[in-house]
């Protein structure tokens, strides 16, 4: 049994495994860089250690720090979380060699699947169609020029240890074929020390759609359905759904059982995730395999009914699976959104700072995965998302309406956030009747981003003039003999004039 957890992460993710390791009766161990000293999740655990500087280089990316906490706090197993080491298939084999449980998939299975011309090459041989492109690394200039040429324009150029949006680049005319090359290469180079590429035929139009799996350690695996992931800005997430509405009950069956066919070849165990590219005809070509836990995993669990964070633990454990395959149906809608740091009106420029005010919405169906309170400085250092807004409806119009409702609730101060971006998704019709993919931000640009440059709603212009009418009366009554009796601010806030 495992009976203390190390968390090799932050945030919201670091609570969220928390969270599932107290409800089984786990210990929790909690690493924070110095920016983090005041973290939710460093209070949160049982114990917490300084594992470094602000720089997450010197920090959450600090192997043997994490592992040297992870011997003295007597840790059973570490759970990665998402990002930083979680796929880091070094990191996994120190944990194997310190006799400490890595909380996810083999170093071998990671080594396979997180580069992704060994994961193409593999997913070839096993049968499951992948994208029209290169099954080897991009040498010289000239060798790009000529795969580029035979593939056809337009192609993707990919880093080969990638994800994230980092180290690609669209190639649409020839002249720009080395100067897209070489901005991969050197973005691929300072993003994950790996400046090998290859090139991918570009799908026009697709949908970015991925399978959820589940593997124990004795050879039996599932697949959890599908998570439409198609709205993104730079290539990176920003709501996700499930069901997708553009699948039909065959093709999500012929996906799964790929899916399923695809962790088996490498052999796979844990939570882990086959992405896909789906076009408008419904054909469908493997693009990567995520060895870990995924940020949207959340609504995965809300309509499966799987807590996939004490899945990962009781595999990781050595259990078998309790979870048929015959037993995952699909029970209502979920919708997720990512609450960024950010100004979209500016190009998505991250927006650090102190957080004065905040007020999380509630209800029925309704479910916030974050990290943040009220006075909490937010750091330059890391991903600016703060937190996702999960929710759950009977069905996808109803979890459209319950997430407008609780984007309208959620009230952050201090910083500029990502809400009032995502409460325009919300009311765009392409994605009110399940018509977009991964083009959708572009494609309504219009309607997403404030061309008049203004970022002021009028609800907000009504809390400051409501507010600055307050600070004039409180002004007024300052000025009454002391002997008169103060009223209530509230009420002289509320009087009319």
């Amino acid at each position: 049994m495992i009976k203390k957890v190390l968390v090799a992460n932050r945030g919201e993710i670091a609570l969220r495994v928390m969270r599932s390791c107290r409800e089984m009766g786990i210990l929790t161990v909690a690493v924070f860089s110095a920016a983090d000293r005041t973290s939710q999740h460093v209070r949160y655990a049982d114990e917490a250690y300084h594992i470094g500087p602000a720089p997450s280089s010197e920090s959450y990316l600090n192997m043997e720090k994490i592992l040297e906490v992870a011997k003295k706090c007597q840790a059973d197993a570490i759970h990665p979380g998402y990002g930083f080491l979680s796929e880091n298939a070094k990191f996994s084999a120190r944990c194997r060699q310190e006799g400490i449980i890595f909380i996810g998939p083999t170093p071998e299975v990671i080594q396979t699947m997180g580069d992704k011309i060994t994961a193409r090459e593999t997913m070839v041989k096993s049968g499951v169609p992948v994208v029209p492109g290169t099954n080897d690394k991009l040498v010289t200039d000239e060798q790009a020029l000529e795969v580029v040429r035979a593939i056809g324009l337009p192609v993707m150029i990919k880093a080969s240890a990638g994800g994230g949006g980092k180290g690609m680049r669209l190639v649409k005319t020839e002249s720009e074929i080395l100067p897209s090359l070489r901005a991969a290469r050197s973005e691929a180079k300072a993003s994950f020390g790996n400046d090998t590429v290859y090139v991918e035929k570009f799908v026009q139009n697709p949908h970015h759609i991925e399978f959820q799996i589940l593997a124990d350690q004795h050879g039996h695996v599932i697949h959890l359905c599908e998570r439409e992931c198609s709205v993104q800005r730079r290539h990176q997430k920003i709501v996700e759904e499930t069901p997708s509405p553009l699948l039909t009950p065959e093709i999500r069956e012929q996906m799964g059982l790929h899916a399923v066919q695809a962790a088996k070849s490498v052999g796979y165990e844990g939570a882990g995730t086959i992405e896909f590219l789906v076009d408008n005809d419904l054909n469908y070509y493997f693009l990567e395999m995520n060895t870990r836990l995924q940020v949207e995993h959340p609504i995965t669990e809300r309509v499966i009914g799987v807590d996939l964070v004490k899945e990962q633990i009781l595999i990781a454990a050595g259990e078998h699976l309790k979870i048929k395959q015959s037993d995952v149906v699909q029970r209502g809608h979920a919708i997720e959104c990512r609450i960024y740091a950010e100004d979209p009106d500016n190009n998505f420029m991250p927006s650090p700072g102190r957080i004065r005010h905040l007020t999380e919405p509630l209800g029925l169906g309704v479910r916030v995965d974050g990290y943040v309170y009220e006075g909490y400085e937010i750091p330059i250092y890391y991903d600016p998302m703060i937190s996702k807004l999960i929710v759950w409806g009977s069905n996808r119009y109803e979890a459209i309406q319950v997430m407008k409702r609780a984007l309208h609730e959620y009230k952050i101060t201090g910083i500029k956030t990502s809400i009032p971006f995502l409460e325009r998704i919300m009311e765009t019709t392409d994605f009110i009747l399940g018509q977009y993919d991964t083009g959708f931000i572009e494609n309504n640009r219009d309607t997403l981003f404030n061309i008049r440059g203004c970022n002021l709603s009028c609800q907000d212009v009504s809390i400051m003039v409501a507010y600055v009418d307050y600070l004039k009366r409180r002004e007024k009554q300052q000025v009454i003999p002391t002997t008169t009796p103060l009223e209530s601010a509230w009420k002289i806030a509320g009087r009319n004039k």
